[in-house]
Formats: C-alpha cells, structure tokens, sequence
C-alpha cells in the first residue's frame, strides 16, 4: 500500500502537535506528520525565528527524508505561507515535488495587503497581542487571563506575526503539484485573496470553503480530513 506522508505547518502561536489528534481519524495510508517549529513544544529550548525564508530552509534540510516517499504539504494561517515556501526549498534541494499543497485559512503569497495593514512588521507588546487572540476568536478567555500560559504563549505569538510581518514574497518558477485552498466562510482573507494562491501553481488548484471563522480546521474537522483524504487517494494511487 503506498503510503503518503502529510506534512503539516502549524498556525502562529502553536505547536504542530495540534495536527497530532488526525491521527486517529485520517486512513492509515495518510501519515500525519506534524512538523514542528523552533521554539515550541519538543523544541523549546530552541530559539524563536522570524526570518520565514531562513526558517523554511532550515525546515527543508531537516525534513528531506519524508519526501523519500510520497508527500504532501499543509498549513493553516502562518503555516500555509511557511509550507509554500518549504514546498520551494526542497525542489532547490533536489527533492521530488510534492503530491499536494493545502494552504489553508490565509490569503495568497501575492495578497497581503490587509495582513500588512496591521504592521505586523514591528513586534507587538501583550496586549496587542492579546487583542489579536481575542479578534480571532481562538482563544478561550481563561487562557487569556493565565499569566503562566501567556508567559510560554505570548513570545512565541510575538515571532510568529514577526514572520508573518516581515514576509517578502519572491517570484520562481510556478509549483507543478495542485494547490488546494481551504477557507473559513467569515475569515479574514476575501475570495480574489484565496483565488489568487492559483497564481503559484501550473497544476490543478481548487478553493473550497467552510462556515465560520478563521480554526474552521478545528469547528468542522471532520469535513476538513474527508477533503484531504479524497484529494490525496488519486494521487498517491498513481504516484
């Protein structure tokens, strides 16, 4: 049975462990390999980066061994960008294309516009960047008012929107692997943003969109892992 290896870019402030309870509910054919960030979680001791290009190429040169077999890409939010640019440095590193890239619940490389409205660039203090969690309706308030919590959270939120904020988009010949865009209905990226990741792709590209906001991959989970695994069935059969 081939087997595909689902590598996944967890969104700003997370540990890619959130990805870990798919498990449990995708075939077992789908290998859900979360892909975890310096920082946080397992590699905590590590230091933060806010260099997406710097990050995505350290990332490819510590994930190569997966694209020995068949994979996939996906990321949600800050994760999408990060996977787009990982699914570029490992073709530079010679590795085979991906079968697939989800990028999931951000606007396009190319659309950030309303992202850079917020200057992001400069680093936020707590409370703008609690504002932010709250905006994103994310974040139960309990763990809002949890010092503790928000002393392990808040610099690891803090260099992510530094990623997100200093991201400079650069052109290269287009991915050949389908990109499919997932979106939450109220979210912040607008349609023409969604569309436009088709822009970076010379092979099959699809939106698809669920009701609510921005973890519509969280409120409607099950639907989110249906459409992965019918995606990638075809693909990996003929991989």
């Amino acid at each position: 049975m081939t087997t595909v290896n689902l590598l996944c870019l967890p969104y700003s402030g997370a540990s890619a462990m959130v990805y870990s309870r798919w498990r449990r509910k995708l075939p077992a054919w789908l290998q859900v390999r979360p892909v975890e960030l310096p920082g946080r979680g397992a590699r905590m001791g590590e230091p933060l980066q806010t260099d997406m290009q710097a990050l995505a190429r350290q990332l490819a040169a510590e994930q190569r061994l997966c694209t020995h077999a068949p994979y996939a890409l996906l990321g949600h939010s800050l994760g999408a960008l990060l996977a787009f640019e990982l699914a570029h440095e490992l073709l530079a590193l010679g590795c085979p294309a991906p079968l697939a890239l989800f990028a999931c619940g951000t606007a396009a490389p190319t659309r950030r516009e309303d992202y850079d409205g917020k200057n992001w660039r400069d680093p936020k203090s707590d409370d703008e960047l609690k504002h932010e969690l709250r905006e994103l309706n994310g974040t139960p308030e309990e763990v809002l008012a949890n010092a503790e919590l928000m002393s392990l959270t808040l610099p690891i939120l803090r260099a992510d929107f530094l990623l997100c904020g200093r991201y400079a988009y650069r052109e290269r010949p287009t991915l050949s692997c389908p990109v499919q865009v997932l979106g939450g209905a109220d979210d912040r990226a607008n349609p023409e943003q969604l569309q436009a990741w088709g822009k970076e792709t010379h092979g099959a590209f699809d939106v698809q969109m669920y009701p609510g906001g921005h973890f519509f991959i969280h409120e409607h989970e099950d639907q989110v892992l249906a459409t992965l695994a019918a995606s990638l069935e075809p693909l990996r059969l003929s991989a």
